[in-house]
């Protein structure tokens, strides 16, 4: 075994591995059982993976005169898996903080839409940015959620609504993924609104004939890597049968299916997920007692998003129906411009106060489940030996501050790793 290693983290007062057994996944009463240990230390070796972690005395003895590139005291201090961010739209220009008045005012979702604002205001914008400024403020975006211990985020297009600026968007986050260290999950959604001037069957026609031949033949030089496939599907939008079209279309060429679905009307868009063997469908706050059955037989994951409930005045997803009925139970910040949260911590938090999922809950559905929804949970979502050296050291004798202490993630956050490599230490010192 080599002797030398990027990382070794020692005398944590706890260590939350979350798995222990090469789980994919934790559903119901499993995800009330993360693995925790007591004063435990861990090693990460020079590939970024995690070589070992157990307790301080086992630790210690069998690396014994190895050396560490970095050492971290973490005592009195406790070690997570890096957080993951399983649904944003982090690509965009224009500012959209009028709309928040018009919504407090009684504005709906749809009304925003149809006065001009909401997703074609930001497709506007974005379709006139360049491609540095793009760059710049996803960076930007990317290392604030890097800040609250994200460290793997899914990313999605779906503010070009055509060719060109779906492109643009995707080259972006295909520029962030090979600049930055925090992980990247890349979802075509250029199906997330109709255009102005087409109707849904025109706009899948050009999507399924013009942009993803085109993406297929980018992906097949290496210029893009795209990993899911996204569509809107709700009433004034994208219908079963255009959601059914696009989607096959992207699963035909490789890519994984994760969709909106059921938020604002039941479209049973959950039945056709579980029919379409989706990985993940999320939002799903009018999902119908058969979709729920659906995706669990389906293991269709759910992505959940209680910010957006919470901002846009919805009712919550049914997290507690769906984790009874063995759904995989997945969270995301939905961050983009209507509903505008970064923070992994305050999402596992409102998941718990107004989805009534326990803390253990919300962390397995914060990891192992949220890599699960974007086919990464085999090297993702856990502190596993063999899995990538992801973690937050938190400056608390109890992980379960980080959901607890709503908004308090800035101090409580000590150190964020990617890869065992320091990607953001935090210099507010407070006693807790």
């Amino acid at each position: 075994m080599s002797k030398d290693f990027r990382l070794l983290v020692k005398n944590a007062k706890q260590v939350v591995l979350v798995c222990t057994n090469g789980e994919k996944f934790l559903t119901g009463k499993e995800m009330q059982n993360i693995a925790v240990i007591e004063n435990a230390s861990l090693v990460i070796g020079k590939d970024g993976l995690l070589k070992a972690v157990g307790p301080v005395d086992r630790i210690d003895s069998q690396f014994q005169g190895a050396s560490f590139e970095t050492v971290i005291d973490a005592s009195g201090m406790c070690v997570t898996p890096g957080l993951i961010d399983a649904h944003t739209h982090p690509v965009w220009a224009g500012d959209r903080v009028h709309e928040f008045a018009m919504k407090l005012a009684g504005a709906t979702y749809m009304e925003v839409h149809q006065a001009g604002g909401g997703i074609h205001f930001t497709v506007e914008h974005t379709r006139q940015a360049s491609e540095a400024e793009l760059l710049a403020s996803l960076k930007q975006r990317l290392q604030r959620m890097l800040r609250t211990g994200t460290t793997l985020v899914e990313c999605k297009s779906g503010y070009g609504l055509q060719l060109d600026t779906e492109v643009k968007m995707l080259s972006v986050i295909e520029r962030a993924r090979k600049d930055l260290l925090i992980g990247i999950s890349s979802t075509y959604c250029g199906a997330h609104s109709v255009p102005k001037g087409k109707t849904a069957a025109e706009a899948t026609d050009d999507i399924i004939k013009v942009q993803l031949l085109k993406l297929k033949e980018k992906m097949s030089k290496g210029e893009l890597h795209v990993d899911n496939i996204d569509v809107f599907c709700e009433k004034g939008v994208f219908d079963l049968e255009c959601t059914r079209a696009i989607l096959q279309a992207g699963k035909d060429m490789g890519l994984q299916i994760n969709f909106h679905g059921d938020e604002l009307h039941p479209m049973n868009s959950a039945e056709l997920g579980a029919e379409l063997e989706a990985l993940a469908i999320s939002h799903l706050e009018e999902v119908t007692d058969n979709g729920i059955a659906a995706m669990a037989r389906a293991k269709s994951s759910a992505i959940l998003l209680p910010t957006t409930a919470y901002i846009l005045r919805l009712k919550q997803p049914r997290a507690r129906d769906m984790l009874d009925a063995g759904v995989i139970v997945a969270l995301g910040s939905d961050f983009n411009p209507n509903a505008y949260c970064c923070s992994m911590p305050m999402v596992m938090h409102l998941a718990c106060v107004n989805m009534k999922m326990s803390m253990k809950e919300a962390l397995a559905a914060a990891t192992i489940n949220a890599a699960y929804s974007l086919g990464k949970s085999h090297t993702h979502g856990s502190l596993e030996v063999n899995k990538q050296g992801d973690l937050v050291i938190l400056n608390s004798s109890r992980w379960e501050h980080l959901i607890y202490q709503f908004g308090g993630h800035q101090e409580l956050i000590k150190f964020v790793i990617v890869k065992g490599k320091v990607v953001y230490e935090n210099d507010r010192t407070l006693d807790y």
